[in-house]
């Protein structure tokens, strides 16, 4: 299936400090990776697929004149001036889409550096060709310990928060990467229901694969093909890891 891109945007959430990251001074999608911001390889990832300015939407908050300086008028903003969690920060983002969006790809902009052109059109192609309201992409890893858990059951997909999981789920390595395509109109039309995850106190992504099947709406899981194309950065040694694979890219090109 060819796939028409027009009445799709992209949500790339920005607005994080990154505590655990020691930067006091900076966003945490402008640390370096091969020498160029974290974030910037999925925005030239983004515009390789032919998406323009107005269809990239970088949801900023933190230190967000250094992610405007780098990009200038290359994307769209929307400003997160309250953390409220990642689903809070789609919402920002979706809003300030043009009219004419009708679904939208939400990723954060500190893991998705690695994300080849031809995974995410295979996403977006899923999700069009399945009619679905809500698409995650997974990743099969080797040590899951830090990710919420993919969950199938008699009552249907979701992801389970490592906070709640119980000792049987533990065992699964399917985790969410965070990584959605939503249906724009019942994203918006969702959110202002949506409840605050419980023991994180804020609005989470993957209480929407639950409001979707509570509404009989069709929900899907899209795995990745290579799950070394998604590089969480939450660590120093993440990021060091990160830089080391970029470089590799760089030299082997």
């Amino acid at each position: 299936m060819s796939v028409d891109l027009s009445k799709v945007g992209v949500v790339i959430m920005s607005a994080g400090k990154g505590t655990r990251l020691n930067c006091t001074n900076k966003p945490k999608v402008m640390l370096e990776i091969g020498g160029k911001p974290i974030v910037s390889y999925a925005v030239l990832t983004l515009q390789s697929l032919g998406f323009k300015k107005e269809q990239i939407c970088l949801v900023v908050g933190f230190k967000k004149e250094q992610i405007e300086d780098y990009f200038k008028d290359t994307v769209s903003y929307a400003n997160q001036a309250e953390q409220l969690g990642t689903a809070h920060a789609a919402y920002i983002g979706m809003k300030s889409l043009p009219p004419a969006i009708e679904q939208v790809l939400v990723m954060g902009g500190d893991d998705g550096a690695f994300y080849t052109a031809k995974t995410l059109e295979n996403l977006i192609v899923e999700h069009l060709k399945n009619y679905s309201t809500v698409t995650l992409l997974s990743a099969k890893v080797d040590d899951p310990a830090s990710f919420g858990r993919v969950i199938r059951d008699e009552e249907g997909i979701k992801v389970v928060e490592k906070e709640y999981l119980t000792p049987e789920q533990k065992n699964i390595n399917e985790v969410s990467t965070g990584t959605y395509i939503f249906n724009r109109n019942w994203y918006q039309n969702a959110f202002p229901r949506m409840p605050k995850l419980r023991k994180l106190g804020e609005y989470g992504l993957n209480v929407s694969l639950v409001m979707a099947q509570e509404e009989n709406k069709k929900v899907a899981v899209v795995e990745l093909p290579n799950n070394n194309e998604w590089q969480g950065i939450n660590t120093l040694a993440e990021l060091e890891l990160a830089n080391k694979l970029k470089q590799q890219i760089k030299t082997t090109k």
